[in-house]
Protein backbone atom coordinates (compact mmCIF):
# COMPACT_ATOMS: atom_id res chain seq x y z
CA UNK A 1 0.00 0.00 0.00
CA UNK A 2 1.15 3.72 -0.50
CA UNK A 3 0.42 6.49 1.11
CA UNK A 4 0.06 9.98 -0.53
CA UNK A 5 0.17 13.64 1.01
CA UNK A 6 -1.10 16.39 -0.33
CA UNK A 7 0.38 19.27 1.31
CA UNK A 8 -0.42 22.92 1.25
CA UNK A 9 0.98 25.90 2.95
CA UNK A 10 -1.70 28.26 3.41
CA UNK A 11 -1.89 31.81 3.35
CA UNK A 12 -2.87 32.94 7.07
CA UNK A 13 -6.44 32.38 7.59
CA UNK A 14 -6.91 30.10 5.20
CA UNK A 15 -5.89 26.67 6.68
CA UNK A 16 -8.73 25.51 8.37
CA UNK A 17 -10.97 26.68 5.30
CA UNK A 18 -8.96 25.06 2.97
CA UNK A 19 -8.81 21.82 5.23
CA UNK A 20 -12.84 21.89 5.02
CA UNK A 21 -13.12 22.57 1.81
CA UNK A 22 -11.35 19.73 0.92
CA UNK A 23 -12.99 17.10 3.03
CA UNK A 24 -16.54 18.16 1.79
CA UNK A 25 -14.88 18.03 -1.91
CA UNK A 26 -13.35 14.04 -1.30
CA UNK A 27 -15.64 12.80 0.73
CA UNK A 28 -16.98 10.37 -1.91
CA UNK A 29 -13.52 9.52 -2.91
CA UNK A 30 -12.63 5.61 -2.15
CA UNK A 31 -8.84 6.07 -2.13
CA UNK A 32 -9.27 9.65 0.53
CA UNK A 33 -8.38 9.29 3.82
CA UNK A 34 -8.56 12.31 5.95
CA UNK A 35 -6.96 15.85 5.69
CA UNK A 36 -4.71 17.12 8.39
CA UNK A 37 -3.58 20.54 9.81
CA UNK A 38 -0.61 21.34 11.91
CA UNK A 39 -0.07 21.34 15.58
CA UNK A 40 3.29 21.80 15.53
CA UNK A 41 6.08 22.40 12.77
CA UNK A 42 5.38 25.03 9.72
CA UNK A 43 2.30 26.76 10.37
CA UNK A 44 -0.91 27.02 8.21
CA UNK A 45 -0.43 23.51 6.39
CA UNK A 46 -3.00 21.13 5.41
CA UNK A 47 -2.53 17.54 4.17
CA UNK A 48 -4.58 15.53 2.90
CA UNK A 49 -3.88 11.70 2.94
CA UNK A 50 -5.09 9.37 0.34
CA UNK A 51 -4.02 5.69 0.22
CA UNK A 52 -3.78 3.25 -2.79
CA UNK A 53 -2.74 0.03 -3.46
CA UNK A 54 0.08 0.32 -5.48
CA UNK A 55 1.62 2.95 -7.65
CA UNK A 56 0.04 1.69 -10.67
CA UNK A 57 -3.72 2.02 -8.43
CA UNK A 58 -2.70 5.49 -7.95
CA UNK A 59 -1.94 6.44 -11.49
CA UNK A 60 -5.26 4.53 -12.55
CA UNK A 61 -6.68 7.30 -10.78
CA UNK A 62 -6.03 10.06 -12.48
CA UNK A 63 -6.74 8.83 -15.43
CA UNK A 64 -10.13 7.83 -14.45
CA UNK A 65 -10.53 11.21 -13.24
CA UNK A 66 -9.39 12.26 -16.27
CA UNK A 67 -11.96 10.20 -18.33
CA UNK A 68 -14.71 11.23 -15.78
CA UNK A 69 -15.37 14.86 -17.03
CA UNK A 70 -18.74 15.30 -15.59
CA UNK A 71 -16.83 14.13 -11.77
CA UNK A 72 -14.31 16.04 -12.81
CA UNK A 73 -16.39 19.57 -13.69
CA UNK A 74 -18.01 19.03 -10.45
CA UNK A 75 -14.87 19.10 -8.94
CA UNK A 76 -13.64 21.79 -10.68
CA UNK A 77 -16.87 24.26 -9.47
CA UNK A 78 -16.39 22.99 -5.93
CA UNK A 79 -12.67 24.24 -6.12
CA UNK A 80 -12.88 27.01 -7.92
CA UNK A 81 -10.55 30.15 -6.12
CA UNK A 82 -8.90 27.30 -3.77
CA UNK A 83 -5.84 28.57 -5.51
CA UNK A 84 -6.12 31.97 -3.81
CA UNK A 85 -6.06 30.38 -0.56
CA UNK A 86 -2.56 28.52 -0.60
CA UNK A 87 0.97 30.09 -1.14
CA UNK A 88 3.24 26.55 -2.06
CA UNK A 89 2.60 22.84 -1.81
CA UNK A 90 3.91 19.33 -2.25
CA UNK A 91 3.31 15.66 -2.75
CA UNK A 92 5.07 12.94 -1.03
CA UNK A 93 4.52 9.07 -1.35
CA UNK A 94 5.35 6.98 1.38
CA UNK A 95 5.37 3.18 1.18
CA UNK A 96 3.26 1.24 4.21
CA UNK A 97 5.45 -1.73 5.24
Amino acid sequence: MILVHDIFICKPGNASKLAKLFKEVMSDDNEFVSVMTDMTGQYNRVIMVSKYDNLTAYEKSWEDMKKDVEKSKKMQEKMAGYHEMYLTGSREIYQVW
